[in-house]
């Protein structure tokens, strides 16, 4: 019978009366120490009831589990572990590892200060004392323990969440459960939105999309990172696209063209700016010379010879169209420069005007697309916006 026996722990012994008085006290042991935490810590006393009292629960627990220790101090580890399998599983998201540490301090502070009274005589006091240091630390390692497990598990989580969001962005799907899930990974769905692709980086340095998150974090950027077999997708959320402190991104991808999707005005719309940065990323083959990040508009002629709809829509809507409204015969000057191979007189005799006229032409057409036909790219842009606008038109598109 319990009555009769005397425990051996290490060099002491602990009575039987003993032991009994340590199991009938760990329930108040366990309430002042919550009572200590909330006077000690503003943040422990906005944490709902249910919560706190969870927090108690795993105070009873680890309390119970002390004296079980003082039976068998072989199963330490065992036995402080298993007061962290008595905590809900979220408990890891409203108390942070430092604040578990704090409450553990906090107990064990109330337990120097409440076990020696119980016990028989100056012995087990002594060795009470020094038993409930010994079992705080194993409680905190087992604490370290359990948010190490938690944060690995939720790791693995979010990784499968991430590559599931970067892949529904990437399909189109905009449905409100996507969107819930990327706000869970910490992009806000009302910001604006871009998609930069390219190629992944070399397979020996996997570490890199783990610095880019963290680095994303550090910078306050919401961003989503996904390699999608010969590619690697950044879904960054927030205007500017690349703020200053931005080259670590482009840094990330591997060798080739890095390719930047239109910003749109949500998260919602990111499909959108996905479409134009791949269908840009397919067609950089033909501009070995861009830049890297190029975006994904000024690659619209090279899009369009691969037979991108969409680029072809918005060569109509910033070339033929906006020319072709505009008094002067600026589509007819445009020809004829392009056909005098850029020489200002040829160009003058051909359309019977002074060249100073030609002048004033073309500085109109590049106000009004943005475009200088004297500059060997932007004249291949509006070469290319002046081709497909008469596809479009013999179509009857427009």
């Amino acid at each position: 019978m319990l009555g009769a026996m005397t425990v051996q722990t290490g060099t002491h012994s602990l009575s039987a009366s003993t032991l009994r008085k340590l199991a009938l006290a760990t329930g108040g042991l366990a309430t002042a120490s919550v009572a200590e935490m909330e006077l000690r810590y503003p943040w422990f006393r906005r944490l709902p009831a249910d919560q706190r009292a969870e927090i108690l629960l795993v105070t009873q627990t680890s309390l119970a589990n002390f004296v079980e220790w003082l039976n068998d101090p072989q199963h330490s580890i065992k036995l402080s572990s298993g007061a962290f399998r008595t905590a809900p599983r979220d408990l890891s998201r409203w108390v942070s590892l430092r604040q578990t540490v704090d409450l553990v301090r906090i107990a064990t502070s109330v337990f120097e200060q409440q076990l020696p009274e119980l016990a028989a005589d100056d012995a087990e006091r002594a060795f009470l004392t020094e038993a409930s240091l010994r079992y705080s630390r194993e409680v905190a390692f087992a604490a370290a323990s359990a948010y190490a497990g938690a944060a690995e598990a939720r790791g693995a989580w979010d990784a499968r969440l991430e590559a599931l969001v970067v892949d529904g962005i990437m399909r189109g799907d905009g449905e409100e459960a996507l969107l819930s899930h990327a706000a869970a990974l910490g992009l806000e769905p009302t910001a604006p939105a871009t998609v930069l692709v390219g190629n992944p980086p070399p397979e020996g340095a996997p570490e890199l999309l783990s610095d880019m998150r963290g680095t994303a974090a550090r910078t306050g950027r919401g961003v989503l990172v996904g390699v999608q077999g010969s590619r690697l997708v950044l879904i960054v959320s927030g205007c500017p696209a690349l703020p200053e402190d931005s080259q670590w991104m482009i840094d990330a991808f591997g060798p080739g063209p890095v390719v930047i999707g239109p910003t749109v005005p949500s998260l919602a719309e990111a499909h959108r700016s996905a479409a134009d940065a791949l269908s840009a990323l397919r067609a950089a083959a033909a501009w070995p010379a861009a830049p890297r990040p190029v975006p994904a508009a000024e690659l619209l002629p090279e899009r369009a010879l691969a037979g991108d709809p969409e680029a072809e829509r918005l060569l109509v809507d910033q070339v033929m169209r906006p020319l072709t409204a505009a008094s002067g015969g600026l589509v007819e000057t445009l020809d004829a420069y392009f056909d005098a191979s850029g020489v200002l007189e040829a160009c003058a005799r051909r359309l019977f005007v002074h060249p100073n006229t030609v002048r004033y032409r073309l500085r109109r057409i590049a106000e009004i697309t943005g475009r200088v036909p004297s500059d060997p790219r932007d004249g291949l842009v509006l070469r290319v916006g002046l081709a497909v606008g008469r596809l479009a038109r013999s179509r009857g598109l427009w």
